[in-house]
């Protein structure tokens, strides 16, 4: 029996209409899928002309020589936490840094390590800078697992991170390492009387020729932190730390600065399946195998006291809270925005991500890069919501 006209039009209707509010719930929103969802500034201002920053700099005199009566420098040290077996991929990041930097001003280099250092590495790296050389053992108390974490509880907890892929997960020495360089690296004996440290990593690369005293740039400017690169954490690795964050908040409103960076630190448009997994936290942090920062800020009243309600609450070896996310997020709550500071200047690469200024100072990458592999690792970055919700300094 054939359908009558007015029928099959009234049904193609329908169909038409169901297609449509289909396609209303599911289409696309323009600008937030494929890679243009991240490119969310007109022009990376790392591709602009690079000129060195204004004002007065400190650049290198005979104060500056490693054996000056009355140097020039302050108190400031290039930090590292490394292992024996590290050595070579050490020598590579001491060898980009002095050759770029550190032979003009001759900075000392303090070494740590849970356990003491072997000769050659003691004079591998002494040979590879004409600065002073320091090498440190972590007290036992700083590196062991503290009291109140039930070996059962992180155990188990390791486990559930294995299964959702969380990197380094079941190596406690990696739980170990994040919780002291989150806060008690600065509480060494070897660092009571210095104020600023630059943290340098084996295996990484520095191309960038820098002129000026960057320890007397961030006194000169009142700078508490200096960073490279910003990216997004693993939201499975960190799911407690925006909660336990708004516990200590909620205790101590008056710890906020009125000048913070939360939105960066909360912002969900971007990476919403971020913000979800980490319960409110875009996972926006710097990344802090470089930093160039000053101690007064980590030995504050404010932070000593954020840093123990975490280091209670367990989530160093319960879950992997890193020392980016913990540093990241006191920066933005706790300290004034303008005093943190993106040293585009410094060349800067930990593979795969990379800090490539525009500039004829830079030899070894390419200029304006941010990323090496895939672009997909454009949508890691998270600089255009620090330039959204912070500043461009």
């Amino acid at each position: 029996m054939a359908i009558a006209r007015p029928v099959r039009a009234l049904g193609l209707a329908a169909l038409m209409m169901w297609i449509f509010f289909l396609y209303t719930i599911l289409k696309p929103t323009p600008g937030l899928v494929g890679p243009d969802k991240y490119k969310t500034f007109e022009r990376d201002p790392q591709l602009d002309p690079l000129e060195e920053p204004e004002g007065k700099l400190w650049r290198a005199t005979e104060d500056y020589a490693p054996d000056a009566k009355n140097p020039a420098r302050i108190n400031a040290t290039l930090l590292a936490l490394v292992r024996n077996e590290e050595l070579e991929g050490m020598l590579q990041s001491m060898g980009d840094l002095e050759r770029t930097w550190n032979s003009k001003f001759n900075y000392p280099w303090t070494f740590f390590n849970d356990v003491p250092f072997s000769e050659e590495f003691k004079k591998r790296t002494r040979a590879a800078t004409k600065a002073e050389c320091r090498y440190e053992v972590i007290p036992k108390e700083h590196w062991e697992v503290p009291s109140w974490i039930n070996d059962d509880l992180y155990k188990e907890s390791v486990k559930i991170l294995k299964e959702n892929d969380i990197q380094y997960a079941d190596m406690l020495s990696y739980h170990q390492m994040c919780r002291w360089n989150s806060g008690l690296f600065y509480k060494h004996p070897a660092m009571e009387n210095m104020q600023f440290y630059w943290r340098v990593e084996p295996k990484v690369h520095f191309f960038c020729d820098v002129d000026y005293d960057v320890f007397r740039y961030m006194q000169d400017r009142n700078k508490t932190y200096g960073f490279t690169v910003t990216i997004y954490d693993a939201p499975k690795s960190i799911p407690t730390l925006w909660p336990e964050t708004e516990k200590f908040i909620a205790q101590h409103p008056e710890y906020l600065h009125p000048n913070n960076a939360q939105l960066w630190l909360t912002d969900k448009t971007r990476r919403p399946e971020h913000w979800e997994q980490a319960n409110g936290y875009s996972t926006c942090h710097f990344w802090t195998n470089f930093e160039i920062a000053d101690m007064s800020f980590w030995r504050s009243k404010v932070y000593e006291d954020y840093f123990n309600h975490l280091d209670r609450a367990g989530g160093f070896f319960y879950e992997r809270w890193g020392d980016a996310p913990v540093h990241s997020i006191a920066l933005g709550l706790f300290e004034d925005k303008s005093k943190i500071h993106w040293f585009r200047d410094i060349g800067y690469q930990h593979i795969p991500f990379f800090n490539c200024p525009n500039s004829p100072k830079c030899h070894g990458c390419t200029k304006g890069k941010f990323y090496d592999g895939e672009p997909f690792l454009q949508k890691e970055d998270c600089r255009p919501n620090w330039f959204k919700y912070a500043h461009m300094d």
